[in-house]
Order: structure tokens, then sequence, then C-alpha cells
């Protein structure tokens, strides 16, 4: 197992524990030397902020563990693509690179659907990405919460319809 896919592992970790809330299962670490000094996953429904993603809740923790806010010699692991929001949060933050797992060509802007990190003309900071790494298994977590919710939604359809129609029932027979 590589160095990269051992943090990523920690990361799918942190994207459990998202899982576990009833939380978009997206995890990250920020490793600094071989160890990490920060974690995050998460947390937008729990805080209800939309800024709470794990990269944002890591992000914060790794500046107050480094006592500064530039990530030099970090790397960042994360289970999907970060979204435009995080991605200008880790121009700023400087990290050495982003590692994620699972792609999104739709809102990913690490070269999904654009590439923030990689900018030209460029931002203040460039910073190298690795895409894809344990990207099935994150991507695997991501099918089973959506897939989740999609069941639940359907089952709290149903479960109003045979409400109403119990209620008009009911009224009926007056």
């Amino acid at each position: 197992m590589s160095e990269d896919e051992r943090f990523m592992g920690l990361a799918l970790r942190e994207a459990g524990k998202a899982l576990r809330a009833g939380e978009v299962p997206c995890g990250c670490v920020v490793v600094k030397e071989g160890r990490v000094i920060a974690r995050g996953w998460n947390q937008v429904e729990s805080l209800k902020d939309a800024t709470a993603h794990a990269e944002m809740i890591a992000l914060t923790a790794a500046e107050a563990a480094l006592g500064d806010w530039r990530l030099d010699g970090c790397t960042v692991y994360v289970t999907k693509e970060p979204c435009p929001m995080c991605a200008g949060a880790l121009v700023h933050c400087r990290p050495e690179r982003v590692v994620f797992g699972m792609p999104d060509p739709m809102g990913g802007a690490c070269g999904g659907w654009i590439n923030l990190l990689d900018s030209n003309p460029p931002l203040n900071h460039r910073c190298p990405t690795q895409g894809g790494v344990l990207g099935d298994l994150c991507a695997e977590q991501f099918r089973s919460f959506f897939r989740e919710a999609r069941r639940a939604a359907k089952q709290r359809r149903a479960d109003r319809l045979g409400a109403d129609a119990n209620n008009h029932d009911e009224s009926s027979s007056d």
C-alpha cells in the first residue's frame, strides 16, 4: 500500500463519520512530514453551515495546528474532488499537493469541471493534484449514501400518500 493510499484510507474513515451522521460522506486529512495534523468530515447539515465541508474543517484545524494559515509542506487528502469553494481555500492555504479519491466531472474544481489549483492565468498559488487514489472505494461510499437517500425519500413519499389516502377515507365516511 502506498503512502497516498494509506492517508486516503484515513480520509475514508473521516467520510464514514459523515455517513453515520447522515451527512454526504466526504472526509479529509492534512498530512505534514508523514503525520496527520488535521482531520475533517462534512458537517453541513449538523452545523447548519453551507461552508462546513470536510476540507474547510480540516484546513482550519491544520492552520491551528501549525499556527499559520500557510500549509507549506502539507498534503491534503480528500475523498472527493474539491468543489470551487474548497479549491479556492486550498489555493490560499498553499499546500504542497492535493490528493483526492473520486473525481467530480460536474462540479469538481481540481480538474473535473474546472481547475482552480492550476489555473491559467495563475492565482496566487499553484498546487499539484492527483486524483483517483482509492477512487472506487470513495465512489462506492457516495453511491451508497445517495442510494439510501433516494430509498428513504421514496419511502417518505409512499408514507405521505398512504396517510393522505387514510385521511381521505376517514373524512368520506362522515
